[in-house]
């Protein structure tokens, strides 16, 4: 009992100086950003929130690969459609990356991917697909209408999960 306790006593003490070490380094890198700027919680899309404490991490444009072959980039997409940030778009993409991919040309292709993989945020994709919010002109094309048809569920089908991997080994349809 006394040894269990001393180990949460030594494992508090850890984290708490470890916060403290990656709040202080983060001060001296950027001392114009105050402690509460460091913190981001999510209010929601409340009108009298204004976003004063949110940090925005750059990220890199997206670049089409041109050196991979259709192979690999069929095998690519599957993957990056199955392992979303969000669970809705995991079962979204993957079902539907399992029903068109393999009849998709390399233009289409290409299309997915720059969808798939250029916005930094799942949740737009999501209401693009949903028609929950219009998508920006570079993304609406055959593919997105794909998409739109397909989250429109019209034979409604139960999707509730991702689909098993087994259907990686099947001869495409």
């Amino acid at each position: 009992m006394i040894v269990m306790i001393v180990v949460i006593t030594v494992k508090m003490f850890l984290v708490c100086s470890f916060q403290m070490l990656a709040l202080s380094r983060h001060s001296l890198l950027s001392p114009l950003l105050s402690v509460t700027s460091f913190r981001r919680f999510y209010r929601g899309d409340s009108p009298t929130d204004s976003q004063k404490d949110m940090i925005e991490i750059p990220l890199p444009p997206w670049q089409e690969r041109t050196d991979e072959s259709i192979e690999t980039k069929r095998a690519r997409l599957l993957y990056e459609s199955r392992k979303r940030g969000m669970l809705e778009n995991c079962i979204l993409l993957s079902l539907f990356a399992k029903e068109h991919l393999q009849h998709m040309t390399e233009k289409q292709l290409n299309l997915y991917d720059r969808l798939i993989n250029e916005p930094s945020n799942d949740w737009d994709i999501y209401y693009w697909a949903t028609e929950a919010k219009p998508a920006p002109e570079i993304f609406e094309n055959e593919v997105m209408a794909l998409l739109r048809d397909f989250a429109k569920n019209k034979n409604k089908e139960q999707r509730l999960r991702a689909p098993d991997l087994e259907y990686l080994f099947e001869q495409p349809r």
